[in-house]
């Protein structure tokens, strides 16, 4: 979590914000502060009751504690499905709520991401202090008070970085949406005829988008492992894995 960043951080050498580091008077972390990305980790290692913030656009947004119902169970889902990818597909690595240093005006913190290694051609890396610099290949948001951002300055900011995926899920409408980059702009993934959507950034990855919404999670899985057992995810499998042995220049 971020919370252990405090010591991590660089800090801002300016004198006036210094001398308030010095006194204690760190100005405070609100939502809605127009901040560049040092001074916004400054601050929010300092916020110790702030359990998570992010910096999308150059401003501040101060999450509100998680409700069960329309965020954590679905989260669960997701990170259920994702999980279950990776375990079967070498080189790829997921995690929750990374801070993710994607430029110099947004620092997000997704719900869940999904990348290749750097190794394979993965465009995010870990920095020394253990923390994600760059663009994930797919991110995940479970969008419920969120959904304005979620959907909007945020889905921005992903398409503009390049983001190869996102996923929004919208809890209250319930609503699922995967977009795919495709000349620097979001296009909708639409499922086919059995309601399934299948990944172009990660041969294999397909979803049931009926089942993961009514929480038919075996079916979910099920239609998962067909993915897995798919041609283009077994041809995939044998890229990245050759990228391994054939390290990039």
């Amino acid at each position: 979590m971020v919370r252990e960043r405090l010591s991590q951080f660089p800090q801002d050498t300016s004198p006036d914000l210094h001398a308030d580091s010095a006194n204690g008077r760190c100005p405070p972390l609100e939502s809605g502060d127009h901040l560049a990305r040092p001074e916004f980790e400054r601050r929010y290692a300092a916020a110790s009751h702030i359990k998570k913030a992010e910096l999308i656009e150059g401003v501040v947004y101060v999450a509100s504690p998680l409700r069960f119902a329309p965020h954590a169970e679905l989260h669960s889902r997701l990170v259920t499905w994702l999980g279950t990818y990776v375990a079967f597909t070498p080189e790829t690595r997921s995690g929750i709520e990374p801070t993710v240093r994607l430029d110099g005006d947004n620092e997000p913190q997704p719900d869940i991401v999904l990348l290749l290694n750097e190794a394979v051609g993965g465009r995010a890396r870990l920095t020394e202090d253990g923390y994600l610099e760059g663009i994930p290949e797919l991110v995940v948001e479970i969008a419920a008070s969120s959904a304005a951002i979620d959907t909007g300055s945020k889905k921005q900011s992903y398409r503009r970085n390049g983001i190869l995926e996102y996923i929004v899920w919208q809890s209250y409408e319930n609503q699922l949406d995967w977009f795919h980059w495709v000349e620097g702009e979001y296009q909708l993934f639409l499922a086919d005829a059995d309601g399934i959507i299948r990944s172009q950034a990660f041969p294999g990855l397909w979803l049931d988008v009926k089942a993961v919404l009514s929480n038919q999670m075996r079916q979910v899985l099920a239609v998962l492992q067909m993915g897995l057992d798919s041609p283009a995810h077994t041809a995939f499998v044998e890229q990245l894995q050759q990228k391994r042995d054939r390290p990039l220049k």
